[in-house]
C-alpha cells in the first residue's frame, strides 16, 4: 500500500488506454508519453501497459507501507527518497515507512511512477486510464488516498538502468501536410515550418494551445465535425494551432492543417507552458 502525502500539481493513473472505442465518442486517453511510461514498466519488471503514475509539473509525495520497487521516467524532475536523490530512469528500492517526494519539473512536464505489480485501480472499458476529458476512469490522485499495487508477474529485469536524453529544450516536431491543407493560404504551411511557437498555458491533457503567428485560411465556412487523430494540429478562426493530446475529443470542426508524425508524439505530450517548438515539414 501507498499513501499519498501530497498529490503534486495533477497526478493520474495513466496506462495505454483504451482504443477502439472512438466510434462512441470515447478517446483512446492513456499516457502522454507512453514511451516513458513503458520504460518506466520495464525498467521495474511490469508488462509495458500496466498502470502507474503519471505526474504533471510538480510531482506527488507518497509514503511506502510496504516494501516496493520503483522507477521513474519521463520529464527531468528531483525525487527525493528519505532526503536522498534517486536516478531517473532506473529501477530503486523503496523500504516500508520511505517517504518519496518529487519536486517540480525543470525539462520536460510529465514525469511517470511504475511500482513493481502495477497500480491496481477499477478498470474502465479493459483500461484503468484517468480520461479527464469523458470523465472516465479514477479521479486524479488527492492527498490521504491510498493506492494498491497488483501481484509481482516476471523476472526483474538484470539491468535496471537506462539512458535516456532528457525533454528537449526546443524540440523539433515533424508533421505530415493535411488532410485540411487547402483550407488555408500557400503561406500557411511555410509559417507552420519556418516559425517558432511558444506553448500557452491554456493547455492540457485534450491539446496544447501554441502562440505564434497567425496562420491565414482561405475559407472562412464552417467545416462540418469529422474525425480527428492523436497528433493532429487543429487551427480555428484566431489562425493559432492547437495540438491534439491524449485525451483529445474523436471528432472536431476546425480544419487539421498537420498532424504530428507518430514517433515524434511522445515529445508532444512532454511540451509544458512557456516552452518554445519548431515544426519540420515530412
Amino acid at each position: 500500500m501507498i499513501e499519498v502525502i501530497k498529490s503534486g500539481a495533477l497526478t493520474t493513473i495513466q496506462d495505454l488506454g483504451r482504443p477502439g472505442f472512438a466510434q462512441l465518442g470515447i478517446p483512446r486517453s492513456g499516457a502522454g508519453d507512453r514511451g516513458s511510461l513503458k520504460l518506466a514498466n520495464r525498467l521495474v519488471g511490469n508488462a509495458e501497459g500496466a498502470a502507474a503514475l503519471e505526474c504533471t509539473l510538480i510531482g506527488p509525495s507518497l509514503l511506502f507501507h510496504d516494501d516496493a520497487l520503483v522507477a521513474i521516467t519521463g520529464a527531468e524532475i528531483p525525487a527525493l527518497l528519505d532526503g536522498e536523490q534517486m536516478a531517473l530512469n532506473s529501477a530503486f528500492s523503496a523500504a516500508a515507512g520511505s517517504l518519496l517526494e518529487l519536486a517540480t519539473t525543470s525539462a520536460g512536464l510529465r514525469s511517470y511512477i511504475a511500482l513493481r505489480g502495477g497500480i491496481e485501480a477499477e478498470p474502465v472499458m479493459g483500461s484503468m486510464s484517468s480520461d479527464l476529458l469523458s470523465g472516465l476512469g479514477p479521479a486524479p490522485l488527492t492527498a490521504g488516498q491510498m493506492l494498491a499495487t497488483g501481484p509481482s508477474a516476471g523476472e526483474v529485469p538484470a539491468i535496471g538502468v537506462a539512458a535516456v536524453a532528457a525533454p528537449a529544450d526546443e524540440p523539433l516536431l515533424r508533421v505530415i501536410p493535411g488532410p485540411r491543407e487547402d483550407w488555408f493560404g500557400d503561406r500557411a504551411l511555410e509559417l507552420l515550418a519556418k516559425s517558432s511557437w511558444e506553448v500557452s498555458s491554456d493547455s492540457n491533457r485534450s491539446g496544447a494551445r501554441l502562440i505564434g503567428p497567425e496562420l491565414p485560411r482561405v475559407r472562412s465556412d464552417d467545416l462540418l465535425s469529422e474525425g480527428i487523430a492523436h497528433g493532429a494540429i487543429q487551427v480555428p478562426a484566431s489562425g493559432q494551432p492547437i495540438i491534439l493530446l491524449a485525451d483529445h475529443p474523436t471528432t472536431g470542426g476546425y480544419p487539421v492543417i498537420a498532424v504530428i508524425a507518430s514517433a515524434d508524439l511522445d515529445a508532444a505530450g512532454q511540451l509544458r507552458p512557456g516552452q518554445q517548438l519548431r515544426f519540420a515539414l515530412s
